[in-house]
């Protein structure tokens, strides 16, 4: 696969991320005060290079150090590749989240990444967890061998209903996201 390398949003001129993932400084010439003095300019030359990749502690997510402007900050690698080949704009608020297809923290390749709801994530979560239903908000019981329908609307979890087939259990979820789409859902 060739790999395309693109701008980072607001690091343009800075650092580039590819899409497989990876991310590097530019070459470029900065200007500092030296030692707080104001009349002495000096200017320092930065060679790019492939930045070193770190791993969160918790969610085991890769990492990279950006600096611009005497501020450092960490940013998720899956996130620089949506932003500049996805055109993800997260700005926390949209529901919209960067999801890893193949459910491999560390693989950023751009292939690899999808922007779903975060429904669609806890359900995913849940669905490999499970392993039961294809549906979303849908498992198999198998104390009562029947289809079970569930929603999580504003927090609390809601019970549909037992089904003979899985499908059915389905449409009751579908019915019930529909009749509660003004409600915040989630």
């Amino acid at each position: 696969m060739k790999e395309i390398w693109k701008d980072v949003k607001n690091y343009e001129g800075f650092y580039l991320v590819s899409n497989l993932g990876n991310v590097k400084s530019l070459d470029r010439i900065t200007s500092y005060k030296y030692k707080g003095n104001e009349n002495d300019i000096r200017s320092r030359k930065w060679v790019g290079h492939n930045l070193k990749k770190t791993m969160t502690k918790t969610q085991n997510y890769l990492m990279v150090l950006l600096r611009k402007d005497n501020k450092s900050k960490l940013v998720t690698i899956h996130s620089l590749v949506a932003q500049s080949f996805l055109n993800h704009n997260s700005d926390g608020y949209n529901g919209l989240i960067i999801d890893h297809i193949n459910n491999i923290k560390t693989d950023n390749i751009v292939e690899n990444l999808q922007i779903i709801t975060a429904r669609e994530n806890v359900s995913k979560s849940r669905l490999l967890k499970n392993k039961t239903s294809k549906y979303t908000g849908v498992y198999y019981k198998k104390k009562n061998k029947k289809w079970c329908a569930s929603i999580y609307i504003n927090g609390s979890k809601k019970h549909l209903g037992l089904f003979d087939n899985e499908y059915k259990a389905h449409l009751a979820y579908e019915k019930e996201l529909r009749k509660e789409k003004k409600i915040n859902v989630y």
